[in-house]
């Protein structure tokens, strides 16, 4: 498929090629945005800074999860462990 060319070197928008491959690419950025709505974004509400807003039921959740974790990162076995690494 030869797409013919101006004289300043770029494609001339009048040949059936050049709208064929326009229309392609049309349906491939189509196609592409698509898809991409399909993902799922996180749904957890956040402050003005960007952190997580602790007064929805979410973020409270978050909350105690992270907690939860700090406190076993300090457990009598974790700590056993990194003193004998």
């Amino acid at each position: 498929m030869a797409v013919k060319t101006t004289a300043s070197g770029k494609m001339d928008k009048r040949t059936k090629e050049y709208k064929e491959l326009k229309e392609r690419l049309a349906r491939a950025r189509a196609a592409k945005t698509k898809a991409g709505k399909t993902t799922k974004q996180s749904t957890l509400k956040k402050t003005k800074s960007g952190k997580v807003d602790k007064r929805t039921k979410e973020g409270r959740t978050v909350c105690e999860r992270m907690a939860k974790a700090r406190k076993a990162q300090n457990s009598l076995v974790n700590r056993l462990k990194r003193l004998f690494r």
